[in-house]
């Protein structure tokens, strides 16, 4: 079987919704004080307008059938310098999701890279995401890849 990757079109929306689910699923088990374990992160409305938006590109790994097997939601920030940092652009990755059955066929390595090469077409200085601690298998996943920990996001529960 032959996947390509490229960016999502509107065919692809029942796809990415059940990825979205699937993601949400993991975080509701990890996190259930914070994520529901049903519902949809995006209207219709809201994942079309998503997929318009060339700031923010969303890719999929597709099959020759047009099966969405993953994706990969991108964010564009700039950060403007200031008295204490550079001004950079960043590419930020706010979800990464390969069905779960197709897991370990390195359809999120060939996502991933197909990502970073926009980033680096772009202009792009990084590529930054979040990984849930309660998410062991992606900390690993991007790690193997080549992610590096940029900085640490602590919480108190009060």
């Amino acid at each position: 079987m032959s996947s390509v990757i490229r960016r999502a079109e509107e065919k692809d929306m029942e796809g990415i919704n059940r990825l979205l689910l699937e993601v949400l699923l993991v975080h509701h088990a990890g996190r259930p004080d914070l994520f529901k374990g049903a519902g949809k992160k995006y209207t219709d409305e809201q994942l079309l307008a998503i997929l318009k938006d060339d700031d923010n590109p969303v890719f999929v790994s597709v099959d020759e059938d047009g099966y969405v097997e993953g994706h990969c939601f991108c964010q564009t920030q700039v950060h403007p310098e200031t008295a204490a940092t550079y001004a950079y652009k960043s590419l930020y990755i706010d979800d990464l999701c390969v069905e779960e059955t197709l897991r370990g066929r390195k359809v999120g390595t060939r996502l991933y890279e197909y990502v970073k090469q926009y980033a680096k077409e772009n202009g792009y200085y990084n590529i930054t995401l979040h990984a849930w601690e309660c998410n062991p298998n992606a900390v690993a996943f991007y790690k193997a890849i080549g992610l590096g920990t940029q900085q640490y996001t602590m919480e108190e529960i009060l």
